[in-house]
């Protein structure tokens, strides 16, 4: 668990989630949003405090950023994404996506502008799997796997 609330005690950097892990989204959104306000596209799962709705690349007023669906927009978009997470380094941005990404996260752009990945799975079994991945500078440096049994 040492990773996870590592990144729930984050005070900049760029987390993406893929997988539908709602709950873990929501956790981290009510951790960073303490104290802070958060500017979000659309919210996918309700989130307690203040959420403003609106498009991040328009306003520069929030301390915390929520992106919904980074990996399945155009070519265009992804580029214009890219470009503004290069430059909030300073801030905290919880990009979600719906779809299942974990070691195919090196055939996207998006693994150099993050710092973690988080890769959700509800296994058929019995089981939650969460995968965390610490990336420098489009590589992963770290690894670390969570099991959940429900």
């Amino acid at each position: 668990m040492a990773m996870l609330k590592e990144i729930a005690g984050l005070n900049s950097g760029r987390v993406l989630i893929t997988g539908n892990g709602k709950k873990l989204a929501r956790i981290y959104l009510n951790s960073w949003g303490r104290g802070r306000k958060i500017l979000a596209e659309y919210l996918p799962f309700q989130v307690k405090g203040d959420v403003y709705i609106g498009s991040p690349f328009e306003s520069d007023d929030f301390e915390v950023y929520l992106i919904v669906n980074p990996l399945s927009r155009p070519k265009a978009e992804r580029e214009k994404l890219h470009r503004w997470l290069a430059e909030q380094r300073d801030r905290l941005v919880l990009l979600y996506e719906g779809k299942y990404v974990r070691d195919s996260i090196t055939r996207y752009g998006i693994r150099d502008f993050i710092d973690y990945l988080i890769a959700y799975k509800r296994e058929t079994v019995g089981f939650e799997r969460v995968d965390v991945m610490r990336l420098e500078s489009g590589r992963v440096v770290e690894t670390k796997t969570y099991i959940r049994r429900y």
